[in-house]
């Protein structure tokens, strides 16, 4: 099939995206990479009379790792922040559930954000979003606004987005030092939306969890996070109850029947995929908690060699 008539709107500035959609209000729908709007005009779910296409719109394709966040634009594609170095070198998770976006082909030209403000429960992005404590920026006519991801999603496929916004941006928080970070999924066929999906981080201090939360893919309404601190902290990493774990994970999520899967079918799958994320999060966990305790260490010796610590700056300043 193809999408009724449309006019389509090619804006060169934020500023005038935001004019289109609030002269059209719900007539208009924001086209990005189009990976998912496209097939859903094709099959006519939504028959919008106005496309405000934003792949001209200057300033919104850039990733920024600032001091507790990544931050991207929304015309940032997955495969550039899927390679992208800084990105991974601070948050891993955005790459270990990038790699499951549906295929290469798309994943050039599907955008994060937008993946995001569609809402999908069964979209990897959005669950990382929630576990990140992450936040969506948005834009209208009327000004900005920062939105949390707990209340961003209101429910499957539906934001908090009003008619006449457009989101120009998201962030992705860090986890403290010494976390770990996993992700799998179980799918019919590689690229294929998942059957369920977990993600998870384990902080370790000291040899011991003090942390641990999980957030999930294709099996509860909106993306939330289960908090398992309070089952785990205190464990060694190697000691902890990833079966207690999984059967609260079971007993979160809230699964929905459909011809791939049953719904306790995909409870199952999470209960499985629970246990091993987090089993693969804590591992990682020490390792990343003894490379922040080997900084930590460095660093004090430096600022108490003073001198030293100013001519290696300078040295590598020259490098």
């Amino acid at each position: 099939m193809k999408p009724s008539t449309f006019v389509h709107h090619a804006p060169r500035s934020v500023d005038e995206a935001l004019a289109v959609l609030a002269e059209f209000g719900h007539d208009g729908k924001v086209l990005a990479g189009g990976q998912s709007l496209i097939p859903i005009l094709n099959m006519r779910l939504a028959s919008p009379g106005h496309l405000v296409d934003i792949n001209r719109v200057a300033g919104l394709a850039s990733v920024e790792v600032t001091a507790d966040a990544v931050h991207i634009g929304a015309l940032v594609r997955h495969a550039q922040l899927e390679h992208h170095a800084a990105a991974f070198a601070h948050l891993p998770l955005l790459r270990q559930a990038l790699v499951n976006v549906a295929h290469p082909v798309i994943r050039n030209r599907g955008t994060t954000v937008g993946s995001i403000a569609h809402a999908d429960p069964s979209g990897e992005m959005p669950a990382v979003l929630a576990l990140t404590s992450g936040y969506v920026d948005l834009a209208s006519s009327r000004g900005t606004r920062t939105v949390a991801a707990r209340d961003f999603f209101l429910g499957a496929l539906e934001s908090c987005l009003a008619e006449d916004e457009m989101a120009t941006g998201a962030s992705f928080g860090f986890f403290p030092p010494g976390t770990g970070m996993a992700f799998a999924e179980s799918t019919r066929r590689h690229g294929d939306y998942a059957l369920a999906g977990v993600a998870a981080a384990v902080t370790v201090l000291d040899g011991l969890i003090t942390s641990a939360r999980a957030s999930f893919v294709s099996v509860t309404p909106t993306p939330d996070v289960l908090d398992l601190s309070e089952l785990l902290a205190g464990n060694a990493p190697e000691e902890g109850d990833w079966a207690k774990a999984a059967e609260l994970a079971r007993e979160h999520v809230d699964p929905d029947a459909d011809i791939h899967a049953s719904a306790e079918y995909r409870r199952m799958l999470v209960g499985v995929l629970t246990a091993r994320v987090l089993a693969e999060a804590a591992s990682s966990a020490i390792t990343a908690s003894v490379s922040a305790t080997t900084t930590t260490t460095a660093t004090t010796t430096a600022t108490a060699t003073g001198p030293a610590r100013s001519s290696a700056n300078a040295d590598a300043t020259r490098a």
